[in-house]
């Protein structure tokens, strides 16, 4: 590509991953439109991340979304096409966040009440990509009803994901941690 600006979009569709257009609100452009929205989330968390440690975590997961985006932005019927150029969300990807889930339970017990996001700067850029990660789960909801996702298990994913980022936060927030009484 010579250019970001290519005005393939300005009739208001876009191109998918591997072909078709589609309207720029059709339930593959939003939900993978909204784990963009995470993902700079994370990126911000990152750029606000004083820990080496925390920085590469936050890289890895932006990384690995930018996959399940891919994952998103793919009709099921190019769906072997995507499966040649990047591995698919799994089941081994649902247990190895459900695992880093107990495993900060166990460091950082659940709070006693409602968390109040902003105790450190990364741990509310984090609740911040937690709550767009809501969104990109109801958008994946709509496009599995609607029989356009390929694969089931980013519905899993994608709630996992949810709860690692709200444990996540609170291990960046250590001590900061404030709750709503």
């Amino acid at each position: 590509m010579d250019s970001i600006v290519t005005k393939g979009g300005d009739a208001g569709t876009t191109g998918l991953l591997y072909g078709g257009r589609v309207p720029k609100d059709d339930l593959h452009t939003e939900a993978y439109g909204a784990l963009d929205e995470a993902i700079s989330a994370l990126g911000l968390a990152r750029s606000l991340a004083t820990d080496g440690e925390a920085q590469k975590l936050l890289e890895g997961l932006e990384r690995e979304l930018f996959t399940a985006g891919a994952e998103l932005a793919t009709l099921p019927s190019a769906y072997d096409t995507y499966r040649k150029h990047f591995p698919p969300i799994d089941g081994a990807a649902i247990q190895r966040l459900e695992d880093e889930v107990h495993r900060l339970e166990k460091e950082f017990p659940l709070p006693d009440g409602f968390v109040l996001p902003g105790g450190t700067p990364p741990a509310a850029a984090v609740d911040l990509a937690r709550t767009i990660i809501r969104r990109v789960e109801r958008w994946t909801v709509k496009l599995h009803a609607a029989g356009m996702l390929a694969n089931p298990l980013l519905l899993q994913y994608f709630n996992r994901l949810s709860d690692y980022l709200f444990m996540l936060a609170r291990s960046l927030e250590g001590e900061s941690r404030i709750t709503a009484k």
